[in-house]
């Protein structure tokens, strides 16, 4: 049995489909096949329900994967800590962060440890809030720039930020006259929402639940240039973080009656090997943004 037929299993089962795994390995799609198949016959077991359309994992095949991507974890890791001896020459650091941030708050985070380390590789993937935590727990993504929530059990956080939620208005509605926004004027107006998958979405019912408030939703989007455009030609007021509302034309940013407070954090997976690349973007994400 060899490592590589295990990462040929591994990366067939995740894409499901053996063209797709070849090229992302960037190998050739007979190299894969026949990997898999001397691993069944090795195995003594049929890994793969050929069957169907879509590649399915057999129950000894899900078995068989599970315990694999535990020891091809380790031997990453393993991999790791050996060339920690390189002193940050190289290192590729992958990091997720909620659209609502992304665009505002990551440029600067970015130029700033791209400069002190401009050897090492940051990859950004753009997600929600929960499903970063998802990601980070699966290993599939190194840090997040998160909204942290009350309980982390599996991870380690540590708090860059506090920031408010403000309802951001029209400046051509009448609420933008206003020194804060009451439970009453959410329930009398249009709310544009985050997508699914925003735990700052979460944050905002849990609230307006509290007031017994359901307000109509027009519209869900992950993009915040579109829902600040949005806001701006009156279709709807909307939750957003004090910095992104800041200088935004021809909105105006107010605070709730009942202020909605939100830390953001750079979470890691607990237990995890940690590598001098990740070590040292924990130790930036110390200083003060």
């Amino acid at each position: 049995m060899e490592l590589r037929q295990l990462k040929y299993f591994q990366m067939a089962s995740r894409l499901k489909n053996i063209t797709r795994a070849a090229q992302r390995l960037k190998v050739s799609q007979p190299n894969i096949t026949v990997a898999i198949r001397k691993l069944e016959t090795e195995l003594g077991v049929q890994l793969f329900d050929r069957s169907q359309k879509q590649l399915t994992l057999t129950p000894e095949g899900t078995v068989f994967l599970k315990r694999i991507e535990l020891a091809l974890r380790n031997i990453d890791e393993a991999v790791l800590e050996v060339n920690d001896y390189k002193q940050l020459q190289k290192g590729t650091i992958k990091i997720g962060i909620p659209p609502m941030m992304g665009a505002y708050l990551f440029p600067k985070v970015f130029s700033v440890f791209r400069h002190l380390h401009p050897n090492l590789d940051v990859l950004l993937f753009e997600e929600g809030s929960l499903s970063i935590r998802e990601k980070l727990e699966s290993d599939e993504l190194d840090f997040g720039i998160i909204i942290v929530p009350d309980s982390t059990p599996n991870l380690n956080v540590l708090k860059m930020s506090r920031n408010q939620l403000m309802v951001c208005v029209s400046q051509r509605s009448s609420l933008a006259r206003k020194d804060w926004i009451t439970p009453k004027d959410i329930a009398a107006s249009d709310l544009i929402m985050m997508k699914e998958g925003s735990y700052l979405r979460q944050v905002v019912q849990s609230k307006l639940s509290a007031f017994k408030i359901t307000p109509r939703t027009v519209l869900e989007s992950g993009q915040i240039v579109t829902i600040k455009g949005l806001v701006s030609h009156q279709v709807g007021i909307a939750f957003l973080l004090d910095f992104i509302c800041e200088d935004s034309h021809g909105i105006k940013a107010i605070p709730f009656y009942d202020p909605i407070f939100v830390d953001i954090g750079l979470a890691w997976k607990r237990e995890k090997y940690v590598s001098k690349a990740a070590q040292a973007f924990i130790d930036f994400c110390k200083e003060p943004l």
